[in-house]
């Protein structure tokens, strides 16, 4: 089957404003960038989604949240911001609001959240066996709050639509974003259907601080949370090692019955905000990692792309891990040298010494790590 991408121009209105690290200039050059190297054939399909609904909001959010957020960006659009339908002060993150007028951004957000569902009814249809979802990855948004550049929570909204919806009991989400998805980890802390699988920078150096391998979850989801916390510079090396020695037995020992994949660009060596050391192949390897997951569980996929804080690197690395997740036979370039210091993995073995932890907390629950 072809792969269907998911993407509307709207989505630029995701932007926080001049001098933010997350403006939404980041969607206007891929789709050109995804032309130029693959054209226009039958391996892909470009597709468009509608923006969800207050209805679907409710499966994620409570009614204050949508209502404030929804109120708080029409208000801010006139000038004011204060106008929002409870206390500004309820509006947790203060990196979340925009340093000028926010335009359309809460629609984009709602946009991203369509995506996710559509993306849904599509694998469940079986008119794809994969869908990519260009915009998203709001992995820091909570249900009563949103935080870390995230309004709605498009990742927990896909698993949370899955079981709803469909009666799915076994959604592996496997969040490989730089920065640890803490708002999704808490929707699915306590939900054995899920399984969280979290590659990310140490906590102790990263934002939002959390996603220690001490994190397993708690009461009937105790060790269907797997925090893999990598040191700083983590290269290509120790993301293989991750996947061959804890994602990859894990995830074939819980048999997903479909896999959604979240996180861009920013593990890559040159990104503004993050300190990994990932060069674009390692990216076509963690899409490749998880195509041969999902092949072996006979199990969908479904990519939700939108992080990375280098505009030089993001359309390299985001087409790097859609060709290996749906096996385009691509070869991208690096958009910089690779410094010196990064030609092998400076951190292998610190990264050993902490999948051998991981392993120690989460041999009890599952066979393949004891």
């Amino acid at each position: 089957m072809a792969t269907a991408i998911l993407y509307a121009e709207e989505l630029k209105e995701y932007d926080f404003g001049p001098g933010h690290p997350f403006r939404g200039d980041r969607y206007e050059a891929f789709p050109t960038f995804l032309r130029m190297n693959l054209g226009e054939d039958d391996n892909y399909r470009v597709l468009r989604a509608d923006p969800a609904t207050e209805e679907d909001l409710l499966l994620i959010c409570s009614k204050d949240y949508i209502d404030f957020t929804r109120d708080y960006f029409r208000a801010a659009n006139l000038g004011l911001a204060r106008a929002a339908s409870f206390e500004f002060a309820q509006f947790h993150s203060l990196d979340n609001l925009p340093r000028s007028r926010p335009g359309k951004l809460e629609e984009a957000a709602r946009l991203m959240i369509g995506q996710a569902k559509t993306a849904v009814d599509l694998v469940q249809a079986r008119q794809y066996d994969n869908v990519v979802c260009i915009g998203g990855n709001m992995h820091h948004a909570r249900p009563h709050y949103g935080e870390g550049f995230c309004l709605y929570n498009d990742n927990a909204f896909a698993a949370r639509y899955l079981m709803d919806m469909y009666g799915l009991e076994r959604i592996l989400i496997l969040d490989t974003d730089a920065h640890h998805g803490n708002g999704t980890c808490e929707y699915f802390y306590s939900d054995p259907r899920v399984l969280f699988i979290d590659l990310h920078q140490d906590p102790r150096t990263l934002y939002p601080g959390t996603g220690f391998a001490t994190e397993i979850g708690e009461g009937p989801g105790k060790g269907y949370t797997i925090n893999i916390p990598l040191p700083i510079y983590a290269g290509l090396d120790s993301y293989k090692l991750a996947f061959e020695e804890i994602v990859q037995p894990v995830a074939e020992e819980f048999k997903p019955q479909i896999i959604i994949r979240n996180g861009g660009a920013d593990p890559h060596f040159a990104d503004g905000l993050t300190n990994l050391g990932l060069p674009v192949r390692g990216f076509t390897m963690i899409g490749s990692k998880v195509r041969h997951i999902a092949q072996a569980c006979q199990s969908a996929e479904i990519e939700i792309i939108g992080s990375g804080y280098n505009k030089e690197v993001l359309p390299y690395a985001w087409l790097a891990l859609i060709s290996g997740a749906v096996g385009f036979p691509l070869q991208l370039k690096e958009p910089f040298p690779i410094p010196q210091r990064f030609q092998s993995d400076p951190a292998l073995e610190d990264t050993k010494r902490i999948l051998e932890a991981v392993k120690r907390y989460h041999s009890v629950y599952w066979k393949c790590l004891r």
